[in-house]
């Protein structure tokens, strides 16, 4: 009875937590049926990404199966109209899971937080209705999304996937593979509340190197991705400073980056090494499990 108490606070603390950060936003979020508005998820997300007409993101077909079967499809709005959205579907029954599949926000919204109030509005639904976790995939190599998932929202990555989704046709994959993280989002835990009333801790790289920690992976001066070593008990992996703008400018060296994460961090985090957190400079943070227990 307590565990459930406990739950309905959490709840209630979402619910409240959301509201404060749409308000801030200056948008209204709200769960989505219409068929009308369904196919406005379908245009916004196709003029984010800009992906190949024959290789459309989702239809509006899927959002209304999907909105019909009870799963979360959720639109941000202000006075121009629907600024953001995002869609996730159920995993199986038993694990009380979410996937998170595509969020989006519309350019001229960019700056605003309405992304993250879309997360707080999805946690604080799913806490509604008995969801325990939330997943998702991210690009590694996307600092500001390496930043928001780690930090700001207090997630855990759990898997390297290698080109997870296959070739992607649009203006911001470019044509790279798809490895991704995957992302666990623990509802309750006391990071998530805590990230969720805006308390996250920051983390320093240079102050972890004078530490002791290592450099798996380093940028040389021009930009380029330098591998390091990875049997410290504190690893730092850096990214690019802007992998996007890379895939236009030099997508030779965007694709050595890629090359260069997945060898990093895929066998590390196989191996049960932790992303503990992200500096905000471009790196992140793992741990082996000794070290976990020291930090504790």
């Amino acid at each position: 009875m307590s565990d459930r108490i406990g739950v309905l606070t959490h709840a209630e603390e979402a619910a409240a937590g959301a509201d404060a950060a749409a308000r801030a936003a200056g948008v209204r979020i709200r769960v989505l049926a219409g068929l009308d508005e369904l196919l406005r998820v379908d245009q916004l997300f196709a003029a984010i990404w800009r992906p190949d007409p024959g290789n459309p993101l989702i239809t509006g077909e899927l959002l209304r199966a999907l909105s019909k079967a009870g799963n979360y499809v959720a639109g941000a709005f202000d006075d121009t109209g629907m600024v953001g959205a995002c869609v996730g579907f159920f995993g199986p029954p038993a694990r009380r899971e979410l996937h998170s599949h595509i969020a989006g926000v519309a350019p001229a919204a960019l700056g605003r937080s309405v992304g993250w109030a879309m997360k707080l509005h999805q946690r604080a639904w799913c806490l509604r209705h008995g969801v325990d976790a939330v997943t998702w995939t991210f690009d590694p190599l996307v600092s500001r999304n390496a930043y928001f998932n780690v930090v700001k929202l207090g997630g855990v990555p759990v898997q390297y996937l290698t080109n997870f989704y296959g070739g992607m046709r649009d203006d911001v994959n470019g044509g790279d593979d798809t490895d991704r993280l995957l992302l666990r989002w623990e509802l309750s835990a006391p990071q998530v509340r805590q990230a969720a009333r805006g308390s996250v801790r920051r983390w320093d790289a240079a102050a972890l190197r004078r530490a002791g920690a290592v450099i798996g992976l380093d940028r040389t001066p021009q930009g380029e991705p330098l591998p390091g070593r990875v049997d410290g008990d504190t690893i730092l992996l850096a990214v690019p400073s802007d992998i996007q703008a890379l895939r236009r400018t030099d997508p030779a060296c965007a694709r050595r980056w890629r090359r260069a994460m997945r060898e990093a961090m895929g066998p590390l985090l196989a191996d049960g090494v932790t992303v503990q957190g992200f500096d905000r400079a471009g790196w992140y943070v793992l741990t082996r499990a000794n070290a976990e227990r020291e930090q504790r």
